[in-house]
């Protein structure tokens, strides 16, 4: 962190910086405020994963956390449930809500076409229902109800979880432990490893028939939105700012983390409705991102913000 600070120096030294802008609250949040109080210079500060979670509670640095929230000149926060906890941590009242958008150009539906290869690639069946999850599997993912749930699905039809990403070291640990249990399950579980370009990601995306986000915390996940924009008929839990995504039923399906290790008859019950029901929800998910998770959106907001944490608008 102080490198950190000599680089901002020096490059503030050359080129006068104009607003520092940290994203999540530690430690970019903290050197950023850290920073424009030496140089009388504004911050923004933004709170976007699970960030204020880990600080309020120990081993986090609750008083760094509330010194950043306090002095920054500006707070947005990625949902309205992380603004009301950084509003409670800090008692302001100007916090500004800027959701995650996706590119909804690129995450949208492929050809059906297109999909039979990626299958066979992959190993799925033709007649295998596909459950599907992005991102690193570890254990705010819910990685435990994810797998718990391929076993109950198994019980009913032909399914496999395709997991979009790569596995932490307990989530490994974790898989080694399924598998001894259930060892025919553990087989239905296809782990893509990094998917270096957003276009690999929509082509495994759209094979799913049911995207899973059993979150137990949360900010606003990307990847539940870029499921959505897919037109992917999606079940998430009720964590951080995915009741502000999911309408359920309109948009999606909503559990509440009590009851996530029902996740498995949700699915079941899921796939149960007609597929002409499952197919106006997911387009009804797209809709919805376009409307309020566009990049038009975002890049509005921005400019907005940073217009009112200029050194011109600000009294410094």
């Amino acid at each position: 962190m102080p490198h950190t600070l000599n680089l901002l120096d020096w490059l503030n030294h050359d080129h006068p910086i104009d607003v520092v802008w940290g994203h999540y609250l530690f430690p970019a949040g903290f050197l950023a405020v850290w920073f424009g109080q030496l140089n009388h210079c504004p911050t923004i500060v933004s709170a976007r994963g699970n960030d204020v979670d880990r600080a309020v509670f120990p081993p986090g640095d609750f008083a760094r956390l509330q010194w950043t929230l306090a002095h920054a000149t500006q707070l947005t926060a990625v949902s309205q449930d992380m603004a009301k906890k950084v509003q409670m941590v800090c008692e302001r009242n100007d916090v500004i809500t800027l959701p995650n958008t996706v590119d909804a150009d690129l995450f949208c539906v492929a050809k059906p076409d297109s999909n039979k290869v990626l299958r066979q690639q992959l190993g799925i069946a033709d007649h295998e229902t596909v459950l599907g999850f992005s991102g690193e599997l570890r254990e705010k993912k819910g990685q435990r109800f994810l797998l718990q749930a391929l076993t109950q699905v198994l019980e009913t039809r032909p399914a496999c979880l395709l997991v979009m990403g790569e596995l932490r070291t307990a989530a490994q640990s974790l898989l080694q432990t399924f598998a001894l249990d259930h060892p025919e399950a553990a087989e239905r579980v296809i782990i893509t490893g990094h998917l270096p370009t957003p276009e690999e990601v929509v082509q495994h995306l759209n094979l799913c028939d049911v995207y899973l986000q059993p979150s137990l915390w949360e900010g606003m996940p990307n990847a539940l939105l870029e499921a959505m924009a897919c037109e992917r008929c999606c079940i998430a839990s009720d964590a951080g700012g995915i009741p502000e995504v999911i309408t359920h039923g309109e948009t999606g399906f909503l559990l509440m983390r009590s009851q996530l290790h029902q996740l498995g008859h949700a699915i079941i019950e899921c796939l149960a409705l007609p597929h002409e029901q499952r197919q106006k929800i997911g387009q009804q998910a797209r809709q919805h991102v376009q409307a309020k998770h566009g990049l038009n959106t975002e890049a509005m907001m921005l400019k907005t913000i940073l217009t009112a944490g200029s050194r011109q608008t600000l009294d410094i």
